[in-house]
């Protein structure tokens, strides 16, 4: 049976007039949603849903549900994009949608790159990072990697997580997630300042490029605008360059792959990958000196923890390169302002971090406040792990800093 749709506060306004009680004062709209037997005033989506069916974009069902959970498919969720943007339609002889597909075509809201222009296509419900992309270009933004329109949402605060770092990108849009998301997108083209959830972003940040850091510990990694300009680059987080996440010796014989540099943020309990590291309790940092075996993460919350996730992809030649399955690294730019107190256990400066044995843990921890930036660029390095002739190294990130010799 064909679903029939009905706008609940238009009701509202008839009995109102027909028994002539309507005080023309007052809102109708919150009485009028709030008959959604499905919709609690207490959900997630109550006020945006109140909103959307009040402006007529989107409506309650017949039987008085609202049906907040059901999943809308991508021509729904443009019609109602299209709809409360108010873009210009032209009537169609095709499919009911294919008004809006064309208006969001025109609008700069669809491209034929992203899914074949197709009533099979139309037809499928919409994904996360689906909607992710129609709502970041929705208040402008643009991109040519398809991965990075969720960071842009995220970031944007369109869209939050559905749960702690959790986006969710393959997930199905609902029609409650749909109404907030177009509500959100109102807002934003407004001028509104939206909440953002940090950790849905640093999530899309990994998806996007393989590394959080620019989301999680923005005022560490820094450039000027001189060093963007010469690069070539209009933000700091187009300087990572995935391309050098991996690194093949010069012989070719051994290969290793950064899958995700992962920041983690040890004074934020709620963090989503502090579970990378394992028991805080009994991790420990390095300062150098093998003599000194107490110096305990648990007392330096104050400070990030960069994780290394990846390791070897092959190895043929155990003699020449270590036979260790974790990757060989180094962060330098982060230096001790005082090494005196660094030997004698101060953390002032990017140090390895381990729990039984040296480097066991692939992971550096750097303090908030206390380093200097003396000689060099804030850098990321990836390493052969081999000395002399055979080792090479590549750099994912180069940053200028804090340094002012441009």
């Amino acid at each position: 049976m064909k679903k029939q749709f009905i706008k609940i506060a238009g009701i509202a306004l008839v009995v109102a007039l027909v028994l002539g009680t309507m005080n023309i004062t007052a809102p109708s709209v919150q009485a009028a949603t709030t008959q959604f037997s499905d919709v609690e005033s207490t959900h997630w989506g109550a006020s945006a849903i109140t909103n959307g069916v009040s402006k007529g974009y989107v409506d309650g069902y017949t039987n008085g549900t609202f049906k907040p959970d059901a999943s809308v498919t991508r021509a729904e969720f443009v019609k109602m994009v299209v709809s409360v943007m108010e873009l210009e339609t032209t009537p169609s002889s095709g499919k009911w949608y294919t008004e809006y597909v064309d208006a969001a075509s025109k609008a700069g809201l669809y491209a034929s790159a992203d899914f074949n222009n197709s009533e099979a296509a139309w037809t499928k419900v919409m994904t996360r990072e689906e909607m992710a992309r129609v709502a970041a270009r929705a208040i402008g933004e643009t991109s040519k990697e398809d991965a990075k329109w969720m960071y842009l949402a995220t970031k944007a605060g369109l869209i939050k997580g559905v749960g702690i770092g959790q986006i969710a990108p393959k997930g199905l849009t609902t029609r409650a997630q749909a109404i907030v998301v177009i509500e959100r997108i109102l807002s934003k083209n407004t001028g509104a300042s939206l909440d953002v959830d940090k950790y849905a972003v640093g999530s899309a940040e990994i998806a996007w490029h393989g590394t959080n850091i620019f989301t999680v510990m923005p005022e560490m990694w820094v450039t000027t605008e001189a060093h963007l300009k010469q690069a070539g680059k209009s933000s700091v987080e187009e300087m990572w360059n995935e391309e050098r996440m991996t690194i093949t010796s010069k012989d070719g014989l051994y290969q290793g792959k950064l899958d995700a540099l992962i920041a983690i943020d040890l004074a934020n309990p709620n963090d989503p990958n502090l579970g990378l590291l394992g028991p805080i309790n009994t991790l420990k940092w390095f300062n150098n000196r093998p003599s000194m075996k107490n110096l305990m993460v648990k007392d330096q919350k104050n400070s990030y923890v960069l994780y290394f996730k990846g390791g070897t992809v092959f190895n043929k030649d155990t003699k020449k390169y270590s036979s260790s399955k974790d990757l060989q690294f180094k962060v330098s730019g982060f230096s001790s302002s005082d090494t005196k107190a660094y030997s004698n256990g101060v953390l002032n400066a990017t140090s390895y971090l381990y729990r039984n044995t040296w480097f066991d843990i692939p992971a550096v921890i750097i303090p908030k406040s206390g380093t200097v930036q003396e000689y060099g660029n804030l850098e990321i390095h990836l390493q052969t792990p081999a000395g002399g002739f055979w080792f090479s190294e590549t750099v994912p990130l180069s940053l200028r800093g804090t340094r002012d010799d441009v």
